[in-house]
């Protein structure tokens, strides 16, 4: 403190005062640039080591770099890999942008590989190999660049925590699929192909016109893969119906009539197409754009119990439909049986004028002395049709083997009596003899005495026949039993044989819807063992037996007949004359006629009666002589047909109607004269 007093109280002289200040700057000076002197002489040495390390870690990387892709090669093809190395010399700077925005080079593209880029989104090949690429490509640059790369650019994709070896794991797995699908179809197709053909074969088998037994719906005839997208259409018109009619009641106009709209379409889709094959090229974009409907429809409209509702109203009225149309094709299938065709009416109408212009001295038969000799073949027919007598006649007098012993005791009705006498007058037959009368005069046949005749007159019968659709008449669904032919004499005619031709011993009653085929004459030798009536017996197993025709809830039927009893056929019967009038047939038949006034025991017809008439007293005849079915049947064996006596047309598909079976009708048009002038005249034709 003295010191410093001292000195501040002693005035310094001004040169003093600046030689004093030098030693303070050299110290300052030494002070400063000494640091800096060893810190730049140890940056230089370091950089010279770095240098050197550097070189090192360079040697370092390029063997890394090396195994990595050594070990790439072994995970990945080679494709791949010359993809990566080869894109270097042509890509600028690769960058995340460069790939969102598709700009790549050449080189990235690959034979069979994809590598769009669309919507601005990295597809998950190209990000595949950007990380393929950035692995190799800057291993020299940090690890953690690496990492930053990675996440950004599976943070792209869908998948943001996919690896590499994920997306190869899922592209072997999506290749496998498409491999096992691509699979899948081929056999699919070999699967199709295969029933196509076996459908190709079956449908070689069967006959264009079959309609007996043969059916759709058999279960051999399955194919639940056939027409699937016209059953899905169908599938879609019932559901848009049930919607329509909830849209309605809900008072969702908009919805209703969008939905009516696709209904109109789906339905002209399908109003000429039955498969899959005749639907129109714009059927799926229909069926996809019903079914947007139906989903939209769905969303609003669906409920449980109303839609369950709605198909069960559908269901029932459908139902009602089917049995109105069954009905109607019962009626008109049996309209088209019964019905005379237009060209054989024209026929009758021809030949009837040709009759009456005859003079009646040219209207006689020879040999009328062969009417009643019993030593004759005597054959009755009983018919209206003229094309189908001609038939009967010419294929028994050509198959026999002396037709001058042959006598045909033909009846037909007042309406043909004059055409079906003109026709075997034009076309007589050969040496045989032949005789036409007409049943309206056959003055003993009347109502007091045929109880067939007295019931047809009633008013019951009437209302039967007249008024078909009452709800209050007996058995009016059952159409086939409202025949014409049940009206007529003609059908009935056969339980008088002895009274129609009292001087005759045997009588071989014919059908006019048969064809004979070979010389009858050996039933007249047939021992028919005292019984009346020779015919074929039709059962087999449950079917063509008593229980089919009679009615055994009746107690005049179950306690007089068996219901298991063999059924036998009309159509070719030998009838024992002498036998027969020995047990009085006639009267056995006009007792249980009489008892079946209200139809109760039987419905209408000549076999049931038949069957209780002749119950006990009928041969079986051999098979061969008569074969049947030909007019319902379409599986009737050919060698039993070609092997028969006679074959038989029963049903409705009579041969000279447009519904025979075309199979069979060649038996019977052969004995058909086309080319007489009356024929053609009436458009009368094979």
């Amino acid at each position: 403190m003295a010191l410093k007093r001292g000195l501040s109280s002693v005035r310094v002289p001004s040169n003093r005062s600046s030689g004093s200040r030098l030693p303070i700057a050299i110290l300052v000076f030494f002070s400063v640039l000494t640091p800096l002197v060893f810190f730049v002489g140890r940056g230089l040495c370091i950089s010279d080591q770095n240098s050197i390390q550097s070189d090192f870690s360079k040697q370092n990387v390029d063997w890394r770099e090396r195994l990595a892709l050594q070990s790439i090669k072994n995970l990945f093809t080679k494709e791949v890999v010359d993809v990566v190395t080869t894109s270097t010399a042509d890509l600028r700077p690769l960058n995340l942008d460069s790939f969102r925005k598709g700009n790549l080079s050449a080189s990235w593209k690959v034979v069979g590989v994809e590598t769009s880029v669309q919507d601005n989104a990295i597809s998950k090949r190209e990000s595949f190999y950007m990380v393929i690429y950035f692995s190799v490509k800057c291993m020299h640059n940090a690890l953690c660049k690496i990492s930053l790369i990675l996440t950004c650019l599976f943070h792209a994709d869908d998948h943001s925590h996919d690896t590499p070896s994920k997306i190869l794991r899922r592209q072997l797995r999506d290749n496998r699929r498409e491999k096992r699908a691509t699979e899948l179809v081929k056999q699919d197709e070999k699967v199709t192909v295969k029933l196509e053909n076996a459908a190709i074969e079956r449908s070689k088998a069967v006959d264009s016109a079959v309609l007996g037994k043969y059916n759709l719906w058999r279960r051999e005839n399955e194919n639940v893969n056939s027409d699937s997208t016209v059953h899905l259409m169908r599938d879609q018109i019932i559901m848009a119906k049930v919607y329509v009619s909830i849209a309605k009641s809900k008072n969702k106009l908009d919805l209703q009539q969008e939905l009516q709209i696709r209904l109109k379409e789906i339905q002209q889709a399908l109003v000429e197409s039955t498969a899959d094959s005749g639907l129109p090229h714009s059927a799926s974009e229909k069926i996809k754009e019903m079914g947007k409907v139906l989903s939209k429809a769905r969303e609003q409209l669906f409920d449980c119990k109303l839609v369950t509702g709605k198909l069960r109203a559908m269901l029932q009225t459908s139902e009602e439909e089917v049995r109105r149309l069954k009905k109607q094709s019962m009626f008109l299938s049996q309209l088209a049986a019964k019905t005379i065709p237009y060209s054989i009416h024209c026929l009758s109408l021809r030949l009837t004028i040709q009759y009456y212009l005859l003079p009646q001295e040219k209207r006689k038969f020879p040999r009328s002395e062969n009417l009643e000799n019993p030593n004759f073949y005597h054959y009755a027919l009983f018919s209206d049709n003229v094309l189908a007598a001609s038939v009967v006649v010419n294929s028994t007098i050509m198959n026999a083997k002396d037709p001058s012993k042959h006598v045909f005791h033909l009846v037909t009705n007042k309406l043909n009596f004059g055409a079906m006498n003109m026709w075997f007058l034009l076309n007589p037959p050969g040496k045989a003899t032949i005789h036409v009368e007409n049943v309206d005069e056959f003055k003993w046949l009347n109502s007091s005495y045929s109880p067939v005749l007295r019931q047809l007159e009633t008013a019951s019968m009437k209302e039967y026949y007249f008024k078909a659709d009452h709800p209050t008449v007996s058995g009016s669904s059952n159409m086939k039993y409202r025949n014409p032919k049940y009206l007529s004499m003609l059908n009935h005619l056969r339980f008088y044989l002895p009274q129609v031709y009292p001087k005759l011993d045997k009588i071989l009653f014919l059908d006019d819807d048969i064809v004979v085929q070979k010389d009858l004459t050996g039933l007249w030798s047939v021992d028919l063992h005292g019984k009346v009536n020779g015919a074929v017996e039709t059962c087999g197993q449950s079917f063509h037996r008593f229980d089919k025709y009679l009615n055994f809830s009746n107690h005049h039927i179950s306690r007089n007949f068996d219901p298991n009893a063999c059924g036998w056929a009309y159509g070719m019967n030998m009838f024992d004359l002498k036998v027969w009038k020995k047990n009085d047939i006639t009267g056995i038949y006009h007792k249980w006629q009489n008892m079946n006034e209200d139809r109760a025991l039987w419905k209408l017809g000549t076999l049931p009666p038949g069957l209780i008439t002749f119950y006990g007293l009928t041969h079986p005849l051999e098979k061969s002589w008569h074969v049947l079915g030909l007019g319902y049947n379409p599986s009737v064996d050919k060698k039993e047909i070609e092997h028969a006596a006679v074959i038989h047309y029963n049903g409705n598909m009579k041969p000279w109607l447009d519904l025979a079976m075309t199979k069979y009708r060649p038996y019977w048009t052969k004995y058909v004269k086309y080319d007489h002038h009356y024929l053609r005249s009436c458009n009368l034709s094979e």
